[in-house]
């Protein structure tokens, strides 16, 4: 792999380390900022607003600039919009800025998913996925958990100035190391037209749907699992940074598997490890209140969702090859989708009654239809061809 990927692999780090930061910072902001817990966690969800909205349009606005210049715009603008966030004493200011923040974020994802494949063969698109999506697994293992001591040592603003710092480097790397090609030749326009043409695929369509549902199913249990390894499992508070940073290694350990089989065996992997996910989810929730079954299937079931979870993303830019940045923009939408839907279909069912093991079975739930529109696009698509080859041949 390029040292090159490896750097946009840093700067996803520093992106995935501010996405996920805020769920230990949210009490001293409030207080800081004089606003309520719920507003305070409306940053969060701004943040995941911008991701959504964010990718795609920042992708088609990209377009008109190469690649790196690209890249460099977003990744400071990012930069930029922690450095506000942390000195401004404006709570709508720092709303505004994780906007920003998400946008930039959102872009410079996409844009660097069509450059970290473009600077590799095109039979290695799963390898270079892999080493982006590390950067999100290995801010869940470090950079959340040093977030969320830099919050207890010296304040909340201390973690966005941190996240600002570990940019820097990113920065430079990538001006450095980036080849200035790539899009830009050309109008926008056409260039927007002629990828949009090229996301028409049914395939990329279902790889898109399939990304949202596992990813949903993923969030839907990370984001309550504290609750679940103390209330359910009956581990201690202080047990859930160490389980949280467990998920995490198994994630890093996935997507690293998962990128080195993406390129060679990816129907192997996503059927038999969409069948193991689905029954980890199910055992999961059996077993939820076994100390040891959970502290397995916490890394097990983080290691299997990004496998998954970043070889549906490889797949998506194989299936949409005249739309790179496109294909990478809407990747990244479809998964913020799920990483927004899956804990609110959580949070229904915990408000409900159903206690905090209902989040397992949402996940499960959400799986179990992945591999569902997956067999009835694959039953469609192969009624389909024996259709065409049965068709007479037309008359001369």
């Amino acid at each position: 792999m390029p040292l090159a990927i490896y750097m946009l692999g840093l700067a996803v780090f520093a992106q995935g380390t501010s996405e996920f930061m805020l769920s230990g910072l949210i009490p001293d902001i409030a207080r800081d900022m004089h606003v309520s817990i719920p507003a305070s966690g409306s940053l969060t969800s701004a943040f995941a607003a911008g991701m959504i909205i964010g990718a795609p349009l920042m992708a088609i606005l990209s377009l008109r600039w190469p690649r790196r210049r690209a890249l460099l715009i977003f990744l400071v603008v990012f930069l930029l919009a922690h450095v506000l966030g942390a000195v401004t004493t404006s709570f709508g200011v720092l709303l505004a800025t994780r906007v920003v923040g998400a946008l930039a974020n959102a872009g410079f994802l996409a844009v660097g998913l069509a450059a970290a494949t473009a600077m590799v063969g095109p039979d290695a698109k799963g390898r270079a996925t892999s080493v982006l999506l590390g950067g999100v697994t290995i801010a869940c293992v470090a950079g959340v958990p040093a977030g969320a001591v830099l919050g207890q040592l010296w304040g909340w603003r201390s973690a966005f100035w941190a996240v600002a710092i570990v940019s820097v480097p990113a920065v430079i790397a990538i001006l450095r190391s980036v080849p200035a090609t790539g899009p830009g030749s050309g109008s926008a326009e056409t260039s927007a037209r002629g990828e949009l043409r090229s996301l028409r695929d049914p395939r990329l369509l279902v790889t898109l749907l399939l990304g949202a549902l596992v990813n949903g199913a993923t969030f839907c249990t990370f984001t309550y699992l504290a609750p679940l390894v103390t209330d359910v499992t009956g581990f201690g508070s202080g047990w859930v940074p160490a389980m949280l940073a467990l998920f995490g290694l198994g994630s890093f350990v996935g997507v690293t598997a998962g990128g080195r089989m993406a390129d060679t065996r990816p129907m192997p992997l996503l059927v038999a490890g969409g069948a193991a996910l689905l029954a980890g989810w199910i055992v999961f929730a059996v077993t939820a209140g076994n100390p040891v079954a959970t502290l397995v299937l916490v890394f097990v079931q983080g290691a299997l969702s990004f496998a998954v979870g970043s070889t549906l993303i490889s797949q998506a830019l194989y299936a949409a090859t005249g739309a790179p940045t496109l294909a990478g923009g809407f990747a990244t939408a479809a998964f913020n989708v799920g990483a927004a839907a899956g804990p609110s279909f959580g949070g229904i069912a915990i408000g409900a009654g159903l206690g905090y093991r209902s989040p397992l079975w949402v996940s499960a739930l959400l799986v179990a239809l992945a591999l569902a529109t997956a067999g009835v696009a694959l039953g469609v698509r192969r009624g389909t061809a024996n259709r065409r080859e049965e068709a007479p041949a037309p008359a001369r």
